[in-house]
């Protein structure tokens, strides 16, 4: 049975003057750091996956991970729940938030075989390096904390109603960073944004309400993107073949 208790971490979720001074100068996006108005939901997704009896896939990031299980939901439970999937997304989430879950028992003791991580659009005010600087420190803890999963490693989706939105141009210069994090073995990248636009680039609210968080038809392109690669790890189990004999 895994473990985390809040009381025992009080005193690591408040740093030490001096040493958070010390790191004025770092990268933000690689320091772990707690949302203690999170905390509550970090707990409850560990306390769901310890009462869940296996976990062999995980999806991780931030809202619009979480969102499967509301506006995805009906697509989650036909495609995932049987595959002993679990959703860790929290929302809100930086690449240093979900680096913190990793180092504080988010997965200890699960033995996933394939990671389907979206992370980064929360760290937009950082400079593309800093974002995906943050995304490879999540792989190398995932690649610690899970060797023997495979880690589907998605670029950030497009936000923004325009192509002319500044952060089209932000995104597309950090997937363009962290697609090179791909090994051809345990690091999968996919990029599948141009899947949500229309050709002319505009991002249409049937697919994003918000231009940031998909829709359900939103989600639907999504499991179409990565369904073969889900296949691949679980393939689909083929119905018994007919006897010649029945009718």
């Amino acid at each position: 049975m895994r473990a985390f208790l809040l009381p025992a971490f009080a005193g690591f979720l408040f740093l030490p003057a001096a040493w958070t001074l010390g790191q004025k100068e770092r990268n933000p996006a690689i320091i772990p750091a707690p949302r203690l108005d999170c905390l509550g939901y970090f707990q409850k997704n560990i306390n769901d996956a310890n009462r869940q009896s296996k976990i062999d896939l995980i999806f991780d990031g931030d809202s619009i991970t979480n969102l499967w299980t509301t506006t995805g939901a009906k697509i989650w439970n036909n495609r995932y729940a049987k595959l002993n999937a679990f959703d860790f997304g929290i929302s809100g989430d930086q690449t240093q938030n979900l680096l913190w879950r990793l180092r504080n028992g988010q997965v200890n003791g699960l033995h996933p075989k394939l990671v389907v991580l979206l992370i980064g659009t929360n760290n937009i005010s950082n400079t593309p390096d800093q974002i995906a600087e943050g995304i490879k420190a999540i792989l190398t803890e995932y690649r610690t904390r899970c060797p023997q999963a495979t880690i589907l490693l998605q670029g950030i989706f497009p936000r923004g109603h325009q192509p002319i939105d500044p952060f089209r141009a932000k995104i597309q210069t950090t997937n363009r960073i962290i697609a090179s994090f791909a090994d051809g073995n345990k690091i999968i990248y996919a990029d599948f944004g141009d899947k949500f636009l229309q050709p002319d680039g505009v991002l249409s609210g049937e697919i994003m309400g918000d231009y940031l968080h998909p829709t359900e038809k939103g989600y639907q392109i999504w499991a179409n993107a990565i369904q073969p690669t889900i296949d691949r790890f679980f393939p689909p189990k083929m119905g018994p073949v007919p006897s010649m004999n029945q009718k």
